[in-house]
Formats: C-alpha cells, sequence, structure tokens
C-alpha cells in the first residue's frame, strides 16, 4: 500500500475527515470527531511507512505476537493502538482490514444519534 492508497481508503469511509492537529507532518483521520488513523508524512517520504490505527486489546496482543511489523502503538496508549509498518509483509487486503477494524471500533463509541447522522450520508 502507498501513501496514496492509504489516503484515498481511510476518506472513502463515511463520515472521515483529515486533520494536522499536532503537527504539519501528522496526518489524522477521524470518525465523528475521534481519531482512527494516523501516520507521518515525513515518513512516507522517508520510506519507511506506518500508520497507528486502533485495535481491540486482545486482538492487538495476538497482531502484535504474530507479525513483527505490528507493535504497540507510537506515542498513543500501548493498550488500545497498534503502529503498523506498511513495508510489504502485511498485504495490503490485511491493511485495509486493521483500518475497518480501527474505524469501526471508533465508529462503534460513536452516541446513537452521531452514527445515525454518519450512516445517513452520501458517499
Amino acid at each position: 500500500m502507498n501513501l496514496e492508497n492509504y489516503y484515498e481508503y481511510c476518506l472513502s469511509k463515511k463520515g472521515v475527515t483529515e486533520h494536522f492537529p499536532f503537527d504539519e507532518d501528522t496526518l489524522v483521520f477521524k470518525v465523528g470527531g475521534k481519531m482512527f488513523a494516523l501516520s507521518s508524512l515525513v515518513q512516507w517520504e522517508k520510506g519507511e511507512p506506518s500508520i497507528n490505527l486502533k485495535c481491540d486489546p486482545d486482538r492487538a496482543q495476538e497482531l502484535r505476537a504474530e507479525y513483527s511489523n505490528i507493535r504497540p502503538g507510537f506515542h498513543m496508549s500501548k493498550v488500545h493502538w497498534n503502529t503498523i509498518t506498511v513495508n510489504g509483509e502485511l498485504s495490503t487486503a490485511m491493511v485495509k482490514e486493521l483500518i475497518d477494524h480501527s474505524y469501526d471500533l471508533v465508529f462503534k463509541s460513536l452516541t446513537k444519534k452521531l452514527q445515525t447522522e454518519i450512516q445517513e450520508l452520501e458517499n
């Protein structure tokens, strides 16, 4: 997966907005005002792409044990976030599935009213 694919995939999800809340380097994707994915643009440019994604704590442990390029979230809660190095070890389908999982976790944490508003949006 390249940066353009990552960017387009995240923005294709309902209700997603992009932000740079920390600095001009860290691209953050949010749904309902809550982060579900973030990444350093400089790291992508250097050829060392990685993405921080929210993850169910039990699944996070399983993924970290199985894949060397899935580690506890860098500068994030190590319980709820993973950092995924996007270097080809994981298939694009797997990276998309992890993005979906993160999006779904955050979406489900939103109020029912906000969930309904987002679901009613047109893509």
